[in-house]
């Protein structure tokens, strides 16, 4: 998955993004509403962690400003507002302004990691949190991934790979797209990552669980669209 985090403390910033890239999550980071609103405007992100409280917000915008330009341009990406102000207006408007959720700091990574799951859950339109496919059972919660009923062992991105297949069963996602779910800004990407971890989820899921569309991507399940490139 991943997120853009919009925190302008150095600190919370850096610790949040430590903490969710040890988790699986590719995190970009902006520090202010005018990165944030250029990024919006041109990538694309699971979802927004996003701060109210930003610099320079006489001439740029705080973060609800944020939240109301995400939303006016029919932009459904999922927004958790991570903020110091708790009181019930301040609540109330931010959800009014399209929040997803909203979360008082100082907060444990903890509930933030379940709000992120019931937000993601939400928006895909799943209710259980598990998802399956072909004898293959992956728990965000729990992050426990089983075979037949079997654990499986995966490293963090191994699991992150398996579960933006297993998100949209049938879809054919790209190596870039995968990549995108699997590296923030900054990070050095090896021009053989995806497929090496293509290939460990074959070693330890079976060779069938994940296609190969050449040329294409990678998809688990039913092909959604009829394609002429050959599979694998």
């Amino acid at each position: 998955m991943r997120l853009l985090l919009v925190e302008d403390d150095r600190m919370i910033g850096d610790s949040l993004r430590k903490a969710l890239r040890d988790d699986g999550y590719a995190v970009d980071w902006v520090y202010d509403a005018r990165a944030a609103n250029a990024t919006l405007a041109t990538e694309r992100f699971d979802l927004v962690l996003l701060d109210l409280g930003l610099p320079n917000a006489a001439q740029w915008g705080g973060g609800l400003d944020v939240l109301r330009a995400l939303r006016a341009r029919r932009d459904t990406t999922p927004v958790i507002v991570l903020t110091a102000r708790d009181t019930l207006n301040e609540r109330v408007a931010g959800l009014d302004a399209g929040a997803d959720d909203y979360l008082v700091k100082p907060f444990e990574l903890d509930e933030l990691n379940a709000r992120m799951r019931a937000v993601l859950r939400r928006h895909a339109g799943r209710g259980e949190p598990a998802m399956e496919h072909a004898g293959v059972r992956l728990d965000p919660a729990t992050r426990l991934v089983t075979l037949d009923g079997e654990p499986v062992a995966l490293s963090a991105r191994e699991f992150a790979v398996l579960e933006a297949l297993l998100v949209r069963p049938g879809a054919i996602l790209s190596r870039a797209q995968l990549e995108d779910r699997l590296y923030g800004w900054g990070e050095e990407i090896e021009s053989n990552a995806v497929s090496v971890y293509i290939h460990q989820l074959r070693k330890k899921l079976g060779p069938d669980v994940i296609r190969n569309v050449r040329g294409v991507g990678y998809y688990v399940g039913a092909r959604q669209a009829p394609g002429g490139a050959g599979e694998s």
